[in-house]
């Protein structure tokens, strides 16, 4: 009995080929604990396919991942959080690339290679262009050996704000002009139609975008969580259930499903973090939930028949209890129910090819 994200292999694997087709250049990123909720083991077996035509790097979070995913995978992996000076180097193969978001880091790594990566207005880590000078100083050493170079842009697009080709294109011009060759520039958030110009502007330059999601993720009909149900109890209005011993507001079933709080299940990607839900319809459904939650009424990510389940309670670590009214066939138990959940903010017990 388990959380199980179900893959449709043949449309996820179509989607890949869409998006290598727009992408001739691309790196596959396979980053964090459960590997985009498909897992690293597995989509280092997607990304050796994808090698087979041509994608020869394959990216990956942190050097724990890469330590995982080098059994995986033959090919070069690059490592995408920049190394701190100090830090652990690991025993990683030379197949293994290192980031740098400093000269200090880039000459602790001796002999390794490195991508250097370049600070953009997403103001994250990355060197200066003050640095620049400090850096061709730097590569005159045999024993250094950057790859390419690296830019990490915003996802959204602010009308009018800014030009984000300009920016990735004035960060070659500067290296260029201080003697500096970039001979290949790794991008995150650039569209194919950004990549092609900023290509065209700099013929000396390959542009490989990074991509994880829109890979993997980027068709959701081909992925799908679904719970095992472990039990089913009747429970008329009144009757007392659970942890906190509420009552039953009405007449129905009680559902015991695999799915709680250590899968991820009842989380919430914090996509507004900040800034809060914008617009007056989506400002009254966050209101609308918060009183729901605080009259113990949250609606649950599982369905059944074509209608999403209330929680009946909050979800366990490992199971959800969700409430079906009467009048309503309930499930069996041993039965999925579907679950429309983050895949990367979701731990499944394990994940199926059908």
């Amino acid at each position: 009995m388990s959380l199980t994200l179900h893959v449709d292999a043949e449309r996820w694997r179509a989607h890949q080929d869409e998006v290598l087709a727009r992408h001739p250049d691309l790196v596959p990123v396979a980053k964090g604990v459960n590997g985009y909720g498909l897992g690293i083991a597995t989509l280092m077996e997607a990304a050796s396919k994808l090698a087979a035509r041509g994608v020869e790097l394959t990216a990956v979070g942190t050097a724990a991942e890469a330590e995982e995913a080098k059994d995986h995978y033959s090919g070069r992996l690059l490592v995408l959080t920049p190394y701190l000076p100090g830090e652990d180097v690991r025993d990683l193969p030379d197949r293994v690339i290192r980031t740098v978001a400093s000269v200090e880091a880039l000459e602790a790594l001796t002999g390794r290679r490195a991508v250097v990566d370049l600070k953009t207005s997403m103001r994250r880590f990355g060197l200066e262009k003050s640095e620049i000078p400090k850096l061709a100083a730097a590569l005159e050493s045999d024993q250094a050996r950057v790859e390419g170079f690296s830019v990490h842009m915003p996802l959204d697009r602010v009308s009018g704000s800014h030009d984000y080709v300009r920016e990735a294109g004035d960060w070659i011009e500067a290296l260029t002009t201080a003697g500096i060759p970039v001979p290949t520039l790794f991008v995150s958030h650039l569209t194919p139609a950004e990549i092609s110009t900023l290509a065209k502007r700099h013929t000396g330059t390959t542009v490989r975008p990074r991509i994880g999601t829109e890979l993997w993720l980027g068709d959701r009909g081909a992925l799908q969580a679904r719970g095992t149900v472990h039990s089913v109890q009747k429970v008329a209005k009144g009757d007392r259930f659970g942890y906190r011993q509420h009552k039953a507001r009405k007449d129905g079933y009680l559902l015991t499903v695999s799915g709680g709080t250590a899968h991820g299940v009842g989380m919430e990607n914090p996509k507004n973090f900040g800034r809060g839900p914008s617009g007056l319809v989506n400002r009254a459904k966050f209101i609308r939930r918060a009183a729901l939650a605080l009259l113990n009424r949250t609606m649950s990510p599982f369905s059944w028949q074509d209608k999403t389940l209330w929680f009946a309670e909050p979800p366990h670590m490992q199971v959800s209890v969700l409430f079906v009214p009467a009048g309503v066939t309930p499930p069996k138990v041993g039965e999925e129910l579907p679950a429309e959940v983050s895949p990367v903010m979701t731990h499944v017990d394990r994940v199926v090819f059908d």
